[in-house]
């Protein structure tokens, strides 16, 4: 078996047409044949079953669940021949969320540039959701995330390093500025009009979290990936939002209501890295400064 094969093989399955996968790779047709040929003698299964009366190529049910562990390898290559390009430049694909990037990261930018972390840093920003899927598939290596709860899956190490609740932000001239020391309920904003977070944040999972525990159809008028055009519009008593208190600082002219409800959502920011792969040592002192 070898590593052509299997690129041939999986190509097939997605194109079912053995001159059209010939034509991808430059090859001959009879190339993509004898692949696929030494594959199935090398199992001793069907993988293929072809009728030349019709012209058409059909996969065996073996030939599919083959297929899922040949996405798996070539998966599993690519991530390791982009582990070997960055640990021979001594670079850490690192992700960074945008709120977590404005108003945690900063202040532990003077300790990295003594340790000569910064210039090792490719940063990558999306939202948390996005750069899990991203550490998930081998694409980064580090990342800052928010998350609702424990992060938790297999090939990631995960350590929650601090957490902040989420609060309800208004402007100073809304009714419900006057209930920043007391709080609401979140069933009391029934009839609020709401700035939110698009679908790749954190807050619009923990927004859609209450609006559900209370059985709330809520007023969205605004999405936005921006936490700066939200505070602006919330600022601008334009409609309320549901946001994290580290976002939160003294010269925003927004005023934060906690909520009193006892079954609510903390934003937790975590620390996560890739574990199958060996860490570097550059790695290994980001790691410990974001998580001591």
């Amino acid at each position: 078996m070898n590593i052509k094969d299997l690129k041939y093989y999986h190509k097939l399955v997605q194109l079912k047409n053995f001159s059209k996968v010939a034509q991808e790779f430059h090859v001959s047709q009879p190339t993509i044949t004898n692949a696929v040929k030494r594959l199935e003698e090398e199992f001793h299964t069907t993988f293929f079953i072809r009728d030349q009366s019709h012209h058409e190529l059909t996969v065996t049910n073996n030939g599919l669940q083959f297929d899922q562990h040949v996405q798996s390898i070539l998966n599993e290559l690519e991530v390791a021949a982009k582990d070997i390009a960055n640990a021979k430049e001594e670079q850490i694909l690192f992700g960074l969320p945008p709120i977590i990037g404005n108003y945690f990261f900063p202040p532990l930018t003077p300790s990295m540039m003594k340790m000569d972390l910064m210039p090792r840093l490719e940063v990558y920003e999306q939202g948390s959701a996005e750069l899990l899927k991203m550490l998930r598939h081998g694409d980064i290596d580090v990342a800052l995330l928010g998350s609702l709860v424990p992060i938790n899956y297999p090939h990631l190490t995960s350590q929650t390093i601090q957490k902040f609740p989420i609060n309800i932000i208004v402007s100073p001239d809304h009714p419900l500025a006057q209930k920043a020391d007391t709080g609401v309920y979140f069933k009391e904003l029934t009839q609020e009009k709401f700035i939110t977070f698009d679908e790749s944040f954190v807050h619009n999972q923990a927004f859609k979290t209450m609006t559900r525990i209370n059985h709330i159809r809520p007023r969205v008028i605004y999405k936005s990936s921006d936490v700066h055009v939200i505070k602006s519009m919330v600022a601008e008593n334009i409609g309320i939002s549901y946001i994290t208190s580290l976002a939160v600082i003294p010269s925003n002219d927004i005023v934060q209501v906690p909520l009193l409800d006892t079954e609510k959502p903390e934003f937790l920011i975590s620390c996560v890295r890739r574990n199958n792969k060996a860490i570097s040592p550059y790695q290994q002192k980001l790691w410990k400064l974001l998580t001591k």
